[in-house]
């Protein structure tokens, strides 16, 4: 956390790029080579395909991307700086497909506090820009997923194994996702966990470490959740609550347009729980296979024809996240050429005393 800035060596980056592009390919073929018998239904099924509902879910994932740049919009304004909701939603879009390639969720969260400290020139206002949404997102999908699992415990389609494996599962997206906030309660017992953690794995590196910036990061870290709680919440967490509404709405818009009549139970089973597993395991970009065989996996157990759920899955996941992601990888290279001649001003933070945990002692604990 400390050497956020630090750059992969361009050789390194592009063979790693090149290699997470394979293993995405690699799992597109496995997930669609067993769907290959359903593909005559299938295409039937496009063939009657209501276009308008279509077009509905497209103008949906729209406003879901505009929502989350206006949660980073309304973030920065919090922090008495600009950055319009086009921009912030193009910087969302860029992290998407930055995303692809390595680390999902938590990439793209590193992602966004680039491209924010780019913009703002504040460290501040870009870890708070970061780390916010992923978390109201985080908890909106857990939510969600909830509301799945007592669906399918009323129904009796989850077994006792079933559940303990998906509480599991959401302890640790809240504990991943709200790891943070343990500076807030433990700022001494954090700053020790953290530097120790960092002094040890950049020995191993055999590379340098200054708990100099560890100190100043937990410093704006501590400033900005603080400004968050004075109000400035609520307009991020309404944009993080669109997003994840019409993001949910346009995947009930693709089952209107196939002609089929989903129960509420199981549109939330197969949207909460697919994506539940996706944040746990980040190292699949996009969630990619993941999502895709979860939700095939619950919707036709749950009763929906599989040659409805093939057409559902594969456009939803194309108004979602390939367009977006394709649309992203433009956003970088618009994002790249227009960064600002000169940083904004920096707003001022409070002094720290001397005397406080956090700033005590920057050494490692021996």
């Amino acid at each position: 956390m400390a050497n956020l800035e630090e750059q992969t060596p361009p050789t390194k980056k592009k063979t790693w790029r090149f290699v997470i592009i394979l293993i995405v390919l690699g799992l597109a073929v496995n997930l669609l080579l067993p769907q290959i018998s359903n593909f005559t239904e299938a295409w039937s099924v496009v063939k009657t395909m209501t276009w308008w509902a279509v077009g509905l879910a497209a103008l949906s994932e729209v406003i879901s991307y505009l929502s989350y740049g206006y949660c980073i919009h309304a973030i920065v304004a919090s922090r008495k700086q600009q950055l319009s909701v086009p921009k912030s939603t193009l910087i969302v879009m860029s992290a998407t497909s930055v995303g692809l390639v390595a680390g999902g969720w938590v990439t793209l969260a590193g992602s966004i506090f680039s491209s924010v400290k780019r913009e703002t020139g504040d460290n501040g206002t870009a870890t708070i820009s970061g780390l916010l949404p992923s978390m109201l997102l985080n908890m909106s999908i857990a939510l969600i997923a909830i509301v799945g699992l007592v669906y399918l415990g009323i129904i009796g389609q989850l077994t006792n194994g079933q559940l303990v494996q998906y509480l599991i599962f959401l302890f640790l997206l809240m504990f991943i996702t709200f790891g943070s906030l343990l500076v807030l309660v433990f700022p001494k017992f954090t700053y020790k966990v953290i530097n120790w953690t960092l002094w040890h794995w950049n020995k191993i590196r055999k590379k340098p470490y200054d708990p100099q910036k560890t100190q100043a990061m937990l410093d704006n870290l501590i400033f900005s959740w603080k400004e968050m709680g004075r109000g400035n919440w609520r307009k991020p967490f309404l944009g993080a609550f669109c997003y994840t509404l019409f993001d949910l709405f346009a995947m009930y818009l693709i089952f209107v347009a196939a002609g089929y009549n989903i129960k509420l139970g199981v549109l939330f089973a197969s949207y909460g729980l697919p994506y539940l597993l996706a944040k746990i395991a980040f190292i699949f970009p996009g969630g990619i296979g993941v999502v895709e065989a979860t939700m095939a996996a619950i919707q036709t157990s749950l009763g929906v024809p599989s040659e409805i759920s093939v057409v559902v899955i594969l456009a939803y996941r194309l108004l979602c996240f390939w367009l977006p992601t394709l649309f992203g990888f433009a956003a970088t290279g618009f994002l790249n050429h227009s960064r600002p001649s000169t940083p904004a001003a920096k707003p001022e933070l409070p002094a720290f005393s001397p005397a406080d945990p956090v700033t005590a002692d920057p050494k490692p604990q021996k």
